[in-house]
């Protein structure tokens, strides 16, 4: 089995979110990669570095009061529903490859089915800071409420300058 590699831009080191790699980075005529429509991702399959079928997305949840994504949540095993497994994952573990038009974990898959999950009438309160503190420790990844957002706002025309065009 190829171990895949992926080669990251430097935009992308030190990300804030989802990584993004493959030649789909170009500029286009359309909003993404980097904005996308969330109903767009919803069923992208999730692949390991091993090349090992993770599942696919099924929702992606967004910090509201932040204005962040938190969390992708990754449906796993099961059988026409029956007996699936939700994985709530943090947004900054993923990588999107545009050229497969699916994401990367970088997580092996024995791991993944010893994570902790939930089934679709059982979900977590997403919002409990001992849950989602616990979660980002499984994946090994810095919660995304710690992180700085790196601005480009230029200082000169930040809001309460009372200077407009300047």
């Amino acid at each position: 089995m190829a171990t895949r590699t992926t080669t990251t831009t430097s935009s992308a080191q030190g990300k804030k979110g989802a990584a993004i790699v493959g030649h789909g980075r170009s500029i286009t005529d359309g909003p993404g990669p980097e904005v996308m429509d969330a109903a767009t991702l919803i069923g992208d399959r999730v692949m390991n570095a091993q090349d090992e079928n993770l599942g696919k997305i099924e929702a992606i949840m967004l910090d509201v009061e932040s204005g962040r994504i938190a969390y992708a949540v990754l449906s796993f095993g099961g059988f026409l529903g029956m007996g699936t497994k939700l994985f709530a994952l943090p947004w900054s573990a993923l990588t999107l490859d545009t050229d497969e038009k699916q994401f990367i974990l970088d997580f092996p898959k024995d791991k993944l089915e010893n994570a902790p999950g939930f089934d679709k009438n059982h979900w977590p309160s997403m919002a409990d800071p001992r849950w989602a503190k616990d979660l980002h420790a499984y994946y090994d990844i810095a919660p995304y409420w710690e992180e700085e957002i790196a601005t480009s706002r230029d200082p000169r025309s930040s809001a309460g300058s009372g200077r407009m065009g300047v």
